[in-house]
């Protein structure tokens, strides 16, 4: 009889290990929280683990990170104006047995409750804020959102908005707004070389007027300059007021000689004509 009962006993066991229900397998990756009756019985490291057939459950939970993306949320920012934004997620369980016990479903809520704190944290941001300023809201999400998830076992790693999509009308708006930013900013570049070229002209006049032969110098560099292109026509800058001084001399002298060629030698009395050619003068 005792080697009956020793004989079913051995039986039993070896049919409880070679069971597929009773043998477990947890990955590297993943920690096993062991129920037993419905009631915890602890967290099961990796590697082979047996169980009781119909009185233990195994629920096996990754660690590893998970990438979610959050869909696109039409959002109205602080300055009325409407977008759609999506963003993506990453999160991963530090807590086996709380991720299990707290919540249901880890993704779902984490999915929901991202979507929520998007709509609510772009909102409090006008458009320009949302352009410029995603590192800052990208931090907000993140904040909130571990703030909630620490007490299921899990840790939001990183949150980043991935698009942000604006309505034809802004986009048309803002286009205008940038071209007329560019105008202005070339406008300001031009009045900055006009002010510096009209200063570095008034410093070499101030050069020139000192040293009379440096404008003559600058003179045939024009020259050189000009000859470099190979051109037909050939310009001889001069000074203008010397010019100017040269040809008044020439038209006062000028004149003056017609003045003197006007005035009789006798007095006022105009000289005899001269006789025809050909004729004989009296005697």
């Amino acid at each position: 009889m005792e080697i009956l009962i020793v004989v079913i006993v051995i039986v039993a066991l070896l049919l409880l290990i070679t069971s597929p229900l009773a043998v477990r397998i947890i990955k590297q990756y993943e920690r096993g929280v062991l129920f037993r009756l419905g009631r915890l019985r602890g967290l099961r490291e990796p590697g082979l683990r047996l169980i009781i057939p119909f009185v233990d459950v195994l629920h096996r939970v990754s660690l590893r990170i998970v990438t979610m993306p959050i869909q696109s949320q039409g959002i109205i920012t602080k300055d009325n104006v409407s977008v759609d934004v999506s963003a993506v997620a990453y999160f991963r369980v530090v807590d086996a047995v709380k991720s299990v016990l707290a919540i249901e479903n880890v993704s779902a809520a984490i999915g929901q409750i991202a979507q929520t704190t998007l709509r609510k944290v772009v909102g409090q941001h006008s458009l320009d804020q949302t352009l410029s300023e995603t590192d800052t809201i990208n931090a907000d999400i993140r904040k909130i959102l571990d703030a909630i998830t620490v007490e299921w076992g899990v840790e939001v790693t990183l949150v980043e908005l991935k698009d942000i999509m604006l309505p034809d009308s802004m986009k048309r708006a803002m286009a205008r707004q940038a071209e007329a930013e560019r105008e202005k900013r070339a406008k300001i570049i031009n009045a900055e070389g006009e002010s510096l070229a009209a200063a570095a002209l008034g410093a070499a006049s101030d050069v020139m007027m000192a040293h009379p032969l440096a404008l003559q110098l600058r003179n045939l560099q024009s020259l050189v300059e000009i000859g470099v292109d190979k051109n037909t026509a050939v310009v001889f800058p001069a000074p203008l007021m010397s010019t100017i001084q040269e040809l008044g001399s020439f038209l006062a002298r000028e004149k003056a000689a017609a003045g003197a060629a006007q005035v009789p030698p006798d007095g006022g009395k105009p000289a005899p004509a001269a006789a025809a050619s050909g004729a004989p003068e009296s005697r």
